[in-house]
């Protein structure tokens, strides 16, 4: 299934829109077969996941926001965001270590461990095909 959704994912990526449905199935078979998932691991791991995820790309919008607001701050504006940013910064870890701590429970160690990499070869896969593509 991995092989045969990302030829057609290719097409479809492109520098202005995409097809949200067949790039978060083929990131969901991507992983699952670089982590080896038991269809078991799978059904358990891609809700926690997925919720995951949503939480942390919360997190990085908040400090999106505060970068581009950034034009035109006072210093004390400046120092407050930062302030801000390192808070937020330390929600996502603290999010990462529940998140490892609970996958743990659902996926071996290893594979846990090899989950960032994955998910940046994943990134990349996707970039070049669309660097191809253009």
């Amino acid at each position: 299934m991995f092989f045969f959704a990302l030829p057609v994912l290719a097409q479809k990526v492109e520098k202005s829109s995409y097809d949200k449905e067949k790039l978060e199935s083929a990131k969901v078979a991507f992983i699952t077969q670089r982590l080896d998932l038991t269809p078991e691991q799978a059904e358990k791991f891609w809700p926690a996941y997925n919720q995951h995820s949503k939480e942390k790309r919360s997190l990085m919008r908040q400090i999106d926001k505060l970068v581009e607001n950034g034009e035109g701050m006072t210093n004390e504006q400046a120092q407050q965001a930062i302030a801000q940013r390192l808070e937020l910064q330390q929600q996502i870890l603290d999010l990462e270590k529940i998140f490892l701590k609970n996958i743990v429970k659902i996926i071996s160690p290893v594979q846990a461990i090899k989950l960032d990499d994955v998910n940046k070869d994943f990134a990349r896969h996707i970039y070049r095909m669309q660097k191809r593509n253009k």
